[in-house]
């Protein structure tokens, strides 16, 4: 329905459940019209309009930018369509270089989009065709901001065509400021009409949120399970119930927006290509990620409204195959299921209280009576997520593979430069082994040569210290003008102190080191008796005046 208008250049309004094809409703219509080098060789077209996209698709999450990317590259290969994907997490210098090189069409998200166009390197102004996928979520309060500011640099004369599988009456006429005469074409089977896809057998269970996790764990466990994906509200429970099935013995990862986006595309890879069996997610993956062989859905906490509701049931029962949606409500969400049933239509207006333990829970998902909340060891024959590899995707922002909530990814900052963080340790080490020899005196060689006498060189390192103190007091008064210079003048005063002090007490007679060391005691118990009163004292004052002011 949507091919001969979108190919006449007309603008279009596309409406389909999830699951029916919609990036090729739109896809083929961009790599048709646009014109490529291989058109020119060919003689199909006299010249290439210039390097600069022809087409533009708009998505709001990068995981979805990916997915259509990678359909329109296999789609359009035998033409040799140029597609780039245009995101966040990424390094800008790869995805600018492809743009200098030229493409046909660029698919991206609004933040990303933005920067390029405000820094000069993707010009928009020969796009022909604009594509908002998931439309209503674009047009949101969130995304309306960046997509006016898109629209804006776009020419004015253009096709612009919107899908997606929800589309609210505001939205809709939100979307025409955009558009010229559109199309609205909303696309069913004869025998399904209601607002979700028929092939997926819904179950709706109120639940404790303590036994959540031993139900999931049975659910998993249950007949014939193929590739589950669980959705949560919060990342921090998205990254606490992955990390909690893997405890468990299942072969999960997780994909939050707190995960760095190395961290994410392989846990979307290691899902794909069947190493895990089990993605907890966040809503960032509930539009239009398509990954062929998801059997069951669990909405492990209650979605926000009835569209979240039909996008995340619809990562199964896609193209005509066959699902299982299951969604756990707790006690205090239950008016907000109740908008969703009611909006819905659907027939689970007061969902039965279930346990880990209940009958009907086994009866309707085909679980084995012998299922505990730990996964048998016979039955984990996934490879898991360390067997997928981390791609460096030079992120801005965070290290490779590592956000605030996850801890899957490569090194650090200071270990993946290049050795450059190695050599400062090594630098430090060499000079902590010289300083003592930088600071040694000539005094201290001489200490240890007059080792002999333990009273005479007792006497002679009290008398050096004494001489040492007085010579540092004066090298400090005639130094303290000489700021910047300050710590290298006191160290050389140090030494030439030092030096001259041991000179001194070498050369003193007996006598006169015995009467320096009796001249030292004689000082130092002369200094030593005040301090010790003044310590002793502090007490009684602060005492005496306390008692002085409580009279």
């Amino acid at each position: 329905m949507t091919l001969p208008v979108a190919l006449a250049g007309s603008d279009v309004i596309g409406q389909a459940k999830t699951g029916t094809g919609k990036t090729l409703g739109f896809g083929i219509p961009l790599l048709q019209r646009v014109v490529t080098p291989t058109d020119v060789e060919a003689g199909r077209a006299t010249a290439v309009p210039g390097k600069s996209p022809q087409a533009l698709v708009v998505v709001p999450t990068r995981e979805l930018c990916v997915q259509v990317t990678n359909d329109l590259l296999g789609a359009g290969k035998l033409r040799a369509v140029r597609v780039l994907a245009v995101y966040g997490g990424r390094a800008y210098e790869p995805q600018v270089e492809a743009l200098r090189k030229g493409v046909e069409v660029v698919v991206g998200t609004p933040g990303r989009l933005l920067d390029l166009a405000g820094q000069g390197h993707l010009d928009l102004s020969q796009v022909r065709m604009l594509v908002l996928d998931e439309a209503d979520e674009m047009l949101d309060l969130g995304f309306l901001p960046d997509v006016e500011k898109i629209v804006d640099r776009l020419p004015a004369r253009r096709q612009t065509m919107l899908f997606s599988a929800t589309m609210p009456g505001q939205i809709i006429t939100l979307a025409r400021r955009y558009m010229s005469r559109p199309t609205h074409i909303r696309a069913s089977a004869p025998d399904d009409q209601g607002a979700t896809v028929a092939s997926v057998v819904q179950h709706v269970y109120r639940a404790h949120a303590m036994d959540k996790p031993e139900m999931l764990s049975r659910i998993l466990q249950a007949q014939d399970r193929g590739l589950v994906m669980v959705f949560c509200r919060t990342k921090r429970t998205c990254a606490d119930l992955a990390e909690g099935l893997s405890e468990r013995g299942f072969a999960a990862a997780a994909v939050h927006g707190d995960l760095g986006q190395g961290a994410r595309e392989q846990a979307l890879r290691a899902f794909r290509n069947g190493k895990v069996d089990v993605l907890v997610a966040t809503d960032v993956a509930a539009r239009g990620i398509d990954v062929d062989g998801v059997t069951h859905v669990v909405n492990y906490q209650c979605p926000e409204d009835e569209k979240t509701y039909l996008h995340r049931i619809g990562r199964t029962g896609r193209a005509g195959a066959a699902g299982v949606a299951v969604t756990l409500v707790d006690w205090e969400d239950m008016p907000r299921w109740g908008l969703i049933n009611k909006a819905l239509d659907l027939s689970f207006p007061e969902p039965p209280e279930t346990y880990s333990t209940s009958a009907h829970l086994y009866a309707d998902l085909a679980i084995a009576e012998s299922a505990t909340g730990v996964l048998p060891r016979a039955d984990r024959t996934r490879a898991g997520l360390g067997a997928e590899e981390v791609e460096d995707l030079g992120e801005t922002g965070k290290s490779a593979g590592r956000g605030r909530g996850g801890r899957s990814g490569g090194a650090s900052r200071s270990g993946g430069r290049g050795g450059r963080g190695d050599a400062r340790p090594e630098a430090s080490t060499d000079e902590a082994s010289a300083e003592p020899s930088r600071r040694r005196a000539p005094g201290s060689r001489r200490r240890r040569r007059l080792n002999g006498d333990d009273a005479a060189a007792t006497a002679v390192v009290e008398a050096a210290e004494t001489v040492v103190a007085e010579a540092e007091a004066k090298a400090g008064a005639t130094t303290e003008a000489a700021a910047p210079k300050r710590t290298r003048s006191r160290t050389r005063a140090k030494s030439a102190v030092s030096a001259d002090a041991g000179a001194v007490v070498a050369e003193a007679p007996e006598a006169v080191v015995g009467e320096a060391a009796a001249q030292s005691e004689g000082e130092a118990e002369g200094e030593k008796a005040p301090r010790r009163r003044r310590r002793r004292r502090r007490p009684e004052s602060s005492a005496g005046s306390a008692a002085e002011s409580m009279d």
